[in-house]
């Protein structure tokens, strides 16, 4: 028996367009079928199907716009239509459905609310016997844990009106509820009802949706007919919920059991405790595997070598069988103390006897792991990205470096060897298959807290990295997808004059267009697995990168890609007369090389430059880039010999680093025939020596080109790219929004409703020097501080001038602002963030424990994890105080459920 099917929907087009309905895969969300609809008037569209029945199936599709073959717009594919068939239910099915756009409070949907903050038990539907059927279905995403909805209405079967009668809806996808209505002998008649929201437990009482009686009159119909009606969504009066959270990085979590460094059992600890103190989030930063040399500077979490890979150091062997060996197991246990007892990481040290005892295991376990369903079951999931960095890893320690140029007859991913590489009988596999072994390990210990975390109500709270590491796998296998020709960083900020290099190639966006962003949408769908919310870090980035020269180390000569560089004529036309080798090479003077070497200027000349007329000097060819300096300076100090300069070496490299980066104009690094005006040059040599007209000139062209030129273009670039990402995953969205950040920026974010970052200390409003915690948009993260920045405490303590205004302007408070800083000084810091709009107001773990003073540790510096303008700094911040101790701390867990509940967070 078939099913016939019969889609209707109102929808306004132009000329020229064709409605599409697109049938998707329930799982991956994928398209199987398209169908063009038909209509009369280019307002009602309608498409008949026929499908063949079945006992129990959905049909989960969307809609489309295209014009000439090509998709010109779509529906928000977040939670697209379901549709429940059945031929038990009928066999001709009508369906009258609405546009759906992406709402306002699209964040209602995403797993963080449906599966953490306002999980829902789900009931199936229930089975019917009705002849005829109207089935409805509504959105109502405003409902809390403990709500049901229900319908109720003027006709019998729909309770006359009386809330005991109202007639309970089933919840068949997240946010949407539907129920059967046995509608025999009602063709013709006018349904009048209206929703109403139930409380599970029956302590609070019923809430009524705030719209008008909603009415529908009913078709012919006969035997076997089923007419769906797709209702605008109901609102209620509920207000907006706000929670809390805690940041910490799951490498500094401490616990009695820990081997050094956080893991993740660790993190199912650290979920208790969030769960405890009143708290519905946690946040942690990047967890993906960073090992390239196998020393601390792999430390860096940001510089991931796989989008999809774990960190090895996360393994929980507690989760592990034991060794069989007891000597090794005794010899482990008593490295194991010792490495927890220091109070910060030592990455090295962990690392090796992690990787050693996995081995062990390895040999010990891996056979009948190997061999089993779950295992199976993982590795068909994971091969696309699996055997590729499995090999990848494999080709890093053979040859004992991580950079894949230097690999013979292998620098580059060949499809061809996955064959030999998925066959267990083949020597490529047992080559491997260690690696893939401790994959499966990290992601079911990962998958494992994830669940944990939604049972507790907790969201999980990943990052996402802005760039990957030029020598990783992710670039050895895709190449295509990346410029390693440049370098992607950050203009100068408060917290680094000369910009951020973070040596990541930055990404060749055409080509990932290509395939709509294949790469990117796996890599977000690979994260849901794991976490209900995440981070993109540095969101500018898809608007436009800040790319610096291959050959350069500071971030000074990079410009914005892709942006529109400016011609000679259009800088003309600002009035500056153009002079293009003043302007674009290095400006070196003798004022300039004794304002910058004093007493050494003499032995620089000497060494370093040469003549280039007009009283000017260019750099000599072995000293020309920064990188060549970089080698000089690696080269001296490498000799160990007395200095023959009167200043210190370091200071000999950063002043040749600063002439080098003395211009006016940067090249495009694509089109060499447009320049960017250098950023930040006006505090610089160059700028100096212009006339005073010509600063006049140079500032109004540098205003326009950093702040109105290209708003209009990067706001097209991120919506070529962000609506695709922000749809492939049910997860909250949100982003780090903070830096130069263009006019574009907060467009894109409220259209795409991606919750926006917000310090009271770096305000969006460039008037004034703190901002307003009661600005704060509701769709937005409140926090005082993350893991690039100083602590509270820090910040507080380092710049009493700061910390007085603040004190004085901010809190209103009179007299001279306490250092160092008290506890109660931190309560109401933070007491008055958690009172702030924000839905999220998550504060770092250094920063909760600044209000307790018996608590915290004593040094505030060492609370720091990362020091941004240090492209190498040793990432190894721990936890001084264990979560175990936390969690018996009865007074810690009141007074912060307190002060969280008195924030009107929960």
């Amino acid at each position: 028996m078939d099913i016939n099917l019969q889609f209707n929907i109102d929808y306004q087009t132009s000329y020229g367009d064709d409605l599409i309905l697109n049938i998707i895969d329930n799982e991956s969300r994928d398209v199987v079928a398209k169908y063009r609809m038909n209509t009369a008037d280019g307002i009602r569209w309608t498409c008949d199907l026929r499908r063949e029945a079945k006992p129990e199936a959905a049909i989960c599709y969307y809609y489309s716009v295209e014009r000439n073959g090509s998709e010109t717009q779509h529906e928000w594919l977040v939670e697209p239509h379901m549709l429940d068939i059945s031929a038990a239910k009928g066999v001709r099915y009508v369906v009258y459905d609405h546009w759906i756009a992406m709402p306002e409070d699209s964040y209602l949907y995403s797993s963080a609310f449906t599966e953490c903050i306002s999980r829902r038990r789900h009931r199936d539907l229930p089975p019917t016997d009705n002849s005829v059927t109207v089935t409805l279905k509504v959105r109502a995403p405003q409902l809390r844990s403990n709500h049901r909805l229900a319908v109720v209405g003027a006709q019998h079967v729909l309770g006359t009106w009386q809330l005991d009668k109202a007639k309970p809806m089933v919840e068949h996808q997240p946010n949407e509820w539907t129920i059967d209505i046995n509608a025999a002998g009602m063709a013709g008649d006018t349904l009048e009802f209206k929703f109403v929201a139930t409380d599970e437990n029956q302590d609070l009482m019923p809430l009524w949706e705030t719209q008008d009686n909603r009415e529908i009159t009913l078709p012919p119909m006969k035997t076997g007919d089923v007419v769906v009606y797709e209702l605008n969504q109901a609102f209620f009066p509920i207000y907006n919920m706000k929670s809390a959270g805690t940041l910490v990085p799951v490498f500094s979590l401490r616990t009695d059991g820990s081997f050094g460094v956080g893991d993740f059992g660790d993190l199912c600890r650290m979920i208790d405790w969030v769960n405890v103190t009143g708290q519905r989030v946690l946040q942690i930063l990047p967890i993906n595997d960073t090992t390239t040399t196998k020393t601390w500077t792999d430390s860096y979490p940001y510089s991931c070598i796989s989008i999809f890979a774990l960190h090895p150091q996360y393994a929980d062997l507690r989760q592990l069988p034991p060794l069989d060996n007891e000597s090794d197991s005794k010899r482990f246990e008593t490295l194991r103390r010792e490495l927890n007892a220091l109070t910060q990481i030592d990455y090295e040290r962990v690392n090796r006897a992690k990787e050693e005892y996995l081995h062990l295991l390895y040999e010990q376990e891996g056979k009948a792991v190997l061999a089993s369903q779950e295992f199976k079951d993982f590795f068909d999931d994971s091969e696309h990205w699996l055997v590729p960095y499995a090999q990848y890893c494999m080709l890093r320690d053979k040859n004992g470096t991580a950079d894949f140029t230097l690999w013979e007859n292998n620098t580059t991913w060949n499809e061809a060897d996955r064959k030999n590489l998925t066959n267990q009988r083949s020597k490529a596999y047992r080559e491997v298959a260690y690696f893939y072994y401790v994959q499966f390990v990290l992601d079911r210990q990962m998958r494992r807290a994830h669940d944990y975390a939604r049972e507790k109500g907790v969201v999980l709270k990943g990052d996402i990295p802005i760039g990957v590491n030029r020598h990783g796998c992710d670039v050895w296998q895709e190449p295509r997808y990346f410029n390693l020709n440049g370098q992607a960083g950050a203009p100068p900020d408060d917290f680094s004059v000369n910009g951020q290099n973070w040596g990541f190639p930055t990404y060749n966006w055409d080509e990932m267009l290509t395939d709509g962003c294949r790469w990117w949408v796996c890599r977000f769908r690979n994260m849901a697995k794991y976490f209900d919310a995440y981070r993109i870090d540095h969101v500018l980035g898809f608007f436009r990168i800040w790319e610096i020269p291959a050959d350069a180390v500071h971030g000074l000569l990079g410009h914005f890609a892709p942006s529109l560089g400016m011609t000679r004529e259009e800088i003309e036309a600002y009035g500056l007369a153009w002079q293009e080798q003043l302007f674009t090479e290095p400006f070196i003077t003798d004022w300039v090389l004794d304002r910058v070497f004093h007493e050494d200027a003499e032995a620089v000349r000497r060494e370093f430059v040469e003549q280039a007329g007009y009283e000017r000097y260019r750099m000599k060819e072995q000293y020309a880039t920064q990188r060549k300096v970089e080698q000089w300076y690696l080269a001296e100090k490498a000799k160990g010999e007395p200095g023959r300069f009167s200043m210190p070496i370091e200071s000999v490299r950063d002043g040749l680093y600063a002439i080098i980066s003395n211009v006016l104009f940067v090249r495009d690094h694509k089109d060499h025939g447009r320049f960017h005006p250098r950023i930040s040059v006006q505090f610089d040599f160059i700028y100096e020596s212009l006339y005073d007209s010509d600063k006049y000139f140079f500032n109004r062209l540098y205003n326009d080109y950093y702040y109105r030129r290209n708003n209009q273009f990067w706001y097209q670039e991120a919506m070529k790219k962000l609506p695709l990402l922000v749809q492939a995953t049910r997860m909250l969205v949100c982003a780090e929004d903070l830096g130069m950040v263009p006019d574009c920026v907060p467009w894109v974010m409220n259209e795409l409703r991606i919750l926006s970052l917000e310090l009271q200390s770096m305000p969006k409003d460039t008037h004034v020097r703190f901002g307003r915690l009661d600005d704060n948009p509701y769709r937005s993260v409140c926090t005082i501080s993350s893991h690039d920045m100083p602590t509270l405490r820090q910040w507080w303590d380092d710049d009493e001038s700061r910390a007085q205004d603040y004190f004085n302007s901010v809190l209103r408070r009179d007299g001279a602002a306490p250092h160092p800083m008290p506890g109660w000084l931190a309560y109401d810091i933070i007491a008055r963030h958690l009172a702030s709009p924000s839905m999220l107001c998550i504060l770092s773990i250094q920063d909760w424990l600044a209000i307790y003073e018996n608590l915290r540790l004593a040094d505030r510096n060492a609370e720091r994890i990362n020091i941004p303008a240090n492209p190498k700094h040793y990432w190894r911040y721990r936890m001084h105080l264990n979560i175990e101790d936390m969690l018996g701390n009865g007074d810690l867990t009141a007074s912060m459920t307190e002060m969280i509940r008195n924030g009107g967070r929960k």
